[in-house]
């Protein structure tokens, strides 16, 4: 099937995929009283005087804003904001079917981190959660931190930590499949982009060795001792805690004696000699779109033991739309005003827990999108945890009034 006629026939048909419904009638004159003058006039009074009510009694409490400048859109690279609303769009349909989360793209028309910063700033009564998507790195790092420390709503980065969280579900199950422990794998994340940055920090705080995991970027490894990196901060910092054998050269070094190998980077670029290498029962996760690091076809003729795309059409999708329904759910349903790591770790958890023992098998890993359980699983998780961190701080508190 021609899913790119398709597509374009469909979102014309539809003038997009969003429209704006009123969840309450107006079909008198005493629904209109109601919902709007003058009985809204005492809403907006019962707001001033408690603006907690403004997640209770509008929209807010329920709605991310999906923000983008489209400088780094779905494989397709800096196309701009325009060009990206199709897909800002499709996020906003996943956030409502998979989670009940009313979200609406915000696509920007600056490149600008600090233009962006002060635009989400302004925007932020609106919305109850910030979703940061398709937006280049290193920008993107900068803008999420700035806004996380300046906002007092959740801020997720979708394409960091959304691809971060599931990428460790399938790593949980992956390494059940093969009977190796995550603290004594050797780890080869090709790519150096928000993603691959976000995936080797959540592996590491999940118990991977750091210094047995290696990222590349164009140039190849990233280690301690390449000068280059003094002017990249966050690439600096990923090698002075990675590969501590430093490692160099490219892809084909690297991957000698790796357990794991994560592709956030270019289609065919994992040769089928190099996968010999690596050590017995390899993973591969290949996840560049449209096609991965190396085609399913080629991938099943060499010594792979479980392999995972970012594609519907292969087993073991690798896909972020696994978390943002439920992480966002879950942060509205706890009040929680930031995601943290350790929601990031049980929201993985609860998607891996999801493939029972008894099903688990090398194309049968991690759940299916559709998997209506997903979403629910990922906000309880995050639920749990939030609550969990309140226990832990009253604790704390008590433990230092006690001395």
């Amino acid at each position: 099937m021609n899913f790119s006629k398709k597509s374009i026939a469909l979102h014309k048909k539809y003038k997009g995929k969003l429209e704006v419904k009123s969840k309450v009638p107006l079909k008198t004159k005493e629904d209109l009283s109601t919902a709007y003058t003058p009985g809204v006039a005492e809403v907006c009074l019962l707001i001033k005087k408690n603006p907690k009510a403004l997640n209770t009694h509008t929209l807010r409490g329920n709605t991310v804003a999906i923000v983008t400048d489209g400088s780094a859109v779905l494989g397709l690279g800096n196309i701009g904001p325009k060009a990206a609303m199709p897909v800002m769009e499709g996020k906003a349909i996943l956030f409502k079917e998979f989670g009940g989360v009313d979200a609406f793209p915000i696509c920007l028309d600056t490149q600008d981190p600090e233009k962006i910063i002060e635009t989400v700033k302004l925007l932020a009564p609106t919305f109850g959660g910030i979703n940061l998507e398709d937006i280049s790195a290193p920008n993107c790092f900068y803008i999420e931190e700035r806004l996380k420390k300046e906002l007092d709503i959740p801020v997720f980065h979708d394409d960091q930590h959304g691809t971060a969280i599931v990428v460790l579900a399938g790593l949980i199950n992956a390494l059940r499949v093969v009977k190796k422990d995550i603290k004594n794998i050797k780890i080869v994340v090709n790519g150096a982009g928000s993603a691959a940055m976000a995936i080797t920090k959540l592996l590491i705080i999940a118990g991977a060795p750091e210094e047995k995991i290696i990222m590349l970027d164009r140039k190849g490894t990233l280690h301690s001792g390449r000068q280059d990196l003094n002017t990249n901060f966050y690439k600096k910092s990923i090698a002075e805690k990675t590969n501590k054998s430093k490692v160099q050269g490219g892809l084909d070094l690297a991957l000698i004696g790796s357990d794991v190998f994560i592709g956030v980077s270019t289609s065919n670029i994992l040769k089928s000699e190099w996968v010999s290498t690596m050590a017995d029962k390899p993973i591969v996760f290949a996840m560049a779109n449209p096609a991965p690091e190396i085609s399913y076809e080629e991938a099943m003729k060499t010594k792979i033991a479980v392999f995972g795309t970012g594609r519907s059409d292969y087993p073991n999708q690798i896909n972020n739309v696994l978390v943002f329904p439920g992480i966002f759910r879950g942060v509205f349903d706890s009040g929680a005003p930031q995601i943290t790591n350790e929601m990031k770790i049980s929201a993985a958890n609860a998607i891996a827990l999801l493939v029972k023992k008894s099903e688990l098998k090398r194309d049968y890993i991690i759940p299916s999108p559709f998997d209506r359980r997903v979403a629910k699983a990922v906000a309880r998780a995050v639920v749990n945890s939030f609550k969990k961190s309140k226990i832990d701080v009253k604790t704390k508190v008590a433990k230092k009034d006690k001395q």
